[in-house]
């Protein structure tokens, strides 16, 4: 099989896998809605207040719900076996895993990027701050999917590691919050928002190259 075909037939699987739990695929949603109609309870209803944080708070969710569906990017394939069978493919193994972070991405953190700009207006952001919010989510996502595979690879081989993965997960993701939120926060005090999110695009690149790699290599020191 061919390098891009495994890449394809990864990707493939992974996303049919998702289809079939509707409950885990609408998860994060799910909680990203419920914190958002919880905030006006916690501020008050005054739209000026929901307002300054609304452009942060998306992003705190968006990590939040993250961190929810990170433990199955492995977790079932090595529980079924497959993950052994993927580690001896005669295909690179950060292909497969490339793969396998693609359609994470595309299950849990494009809905998320998608849906809180939307929820984010609801709360009062102001709509000249929608496009800056809705881009940095979408740069940010794939590198919350990237840096929780790297994390959820290091720790599939150990029972109950749901509350190690975001003890190792959630520092790593301060970076891309302080980055997409002061975006947000730029547009908001009448600054420019092209450095942080230049920063999250040259995170996304960087994660492109290095991510698969590197959670490649953990899955063999993990299952070794």
């Amino acid at each position: 099989m061919s390098a891009s075909r495994a890449f394809l037939a990864t990707l493939g699987r992974d996303l049919a896998a998702y289809w079939r739990r509707p409950g885990e695929l609408l998860q994060p949603l799910w909680f990203a809605a419920l914190v958002s109609t919880l905030l006006p309870l916690a501020l008050g209803p005054e739209s000026e207040r929901l307002a300054i944080v609304a452009g942060g708070f998306s992003w705190i969710a968006a990590l939040l719900a993250g961190l929810l569906g990170l433990d199955h990017i492995f977790r079932r394939d090595a529980e079924e076996g497959v993950l052994d069978q993927l580690l001896l493919a005669p295909v690179p193994l950060s292909l497969i895993v490339a793969g396998k972070f693609l359609a994470h991405w595309l299950v849990h953190g494009l809905p998320l990027a998608l849906l809180l700009p939307l929820l984010a207006l609801w709360l009062g952001l102001p709509p000249a701050l929608l496009p800056t919010l809705a881009l940095g989510l979408l740069l940010g996502t794939p590198l919350l999917s990237a840096i929780g595979g790297i994390a959820a690879a290091l720790t599939v081989g150990l029972r109950g590691s749901g509350i190690l993965l975001v003890l190792l997960v959630a520092p790593l993701y301060v970076p891309v919050l302080i980055f997409g939120a002061g975006a947000v926060e730029a547009g908001a005090s009448g600054l420019s928002p092209r450095q942080p999110l230049l920063f999250l695009a040259a995170g996304v690149f960087l994660s492109l190259a290095l991510a698969p790699w590197l959670a490649a290599k953990a899955l063999r020191a993990a299952l070794s």
